[in-house]
């Protein structure tokens, strides 16, 4: 399994410099945990719901 994932402007971006180095981490654990396994758990990926398609971590 190979997701993309897709960021929405610069958000994320600004977001994740933001952070401590540990909670970078965590994010980029989880970031790799979407893109390579077929079922992620939903504590990691939840749908949003009304937004068909759109996920949150």
């Amino acid at each position: 399994m190979n997701r993309q994932i897709i960021f929405h402007n610069e958000y994320f971006f600004e977001f994740y410099e933001k952070l401590d180095i540990k909670v970078k981490a965590k994010v980029q654990y989880v970031l790799e945990l979407i893109k390579q396994v077929d079922r992620v758990p939903e504590k990691f990926l939840a749908s949003m719901a009304g937004h068909e398609g759109l996920f949150e971590i």
